[in-house]
């Protein structure tokens, strides 16, 4: 059996905040995917995101960023190590982003890396709805 298998990304959820119950159980609030924003630039108290890791064996290292729509410059980050003693064991992680804030509509990215290979990458678009006031906002 090799040493190192690397883990499958069993889920991945960009959400406003994540609870566990008394018995375990993880439940996810306000799945993103659009963020309808009255005005920019706006603040994210928080941000959560929500991972799980399974089928793989060893020790890893994970990075999460939040890109801006140019795909480089990065306004969210984090990152960390991970065990997964064997393909039967499963890892959660709920990383949280406090106080991001967004100065532009558009498609902002969301990419889960693991031992420095882009694992997963997915929209968040940021759409500013008309209205009157241009105050900076939060949510």
């Amino acid at each position: 059996m090799p040493d190192k298998i690397l883990p499958d990304l069993q889920a991945c959820i960009l959400c406003e905040d994540v609870r566990q119950e008394i018995n375990g159980n993880f439940v996810l609030l306000g799945v993103l995917g659009v963020l309808n924003v009255p005005a920019l630039p706006i603040t994210a108290f928080k941000l959560c995101l929500f991972t799980r890791w399974c089928c793989g064996a060893g020790h890893f290292r994970h990075r999460y960023r939040l890109l801006l729509p140019d795909s480089t410059s990065i306004i969210a980050a984090s990152q960390g190590e991970f065990h997964l003693p064997s393909e039967e064991d499963h890892v959660t992680h709920v990383t949280i982003f406090p106080n991001v804030q967004f100065q532009q509509a558009g498609t902002h990215w969301v990419e889960v890396h693991v031992d420095d290979q882009l694992h997963l990458r997915f929209p968040l678009i940021i759409r500013l709805l008309p209205r009157e006031g241009g105050e900076p906002s939060s949510f």
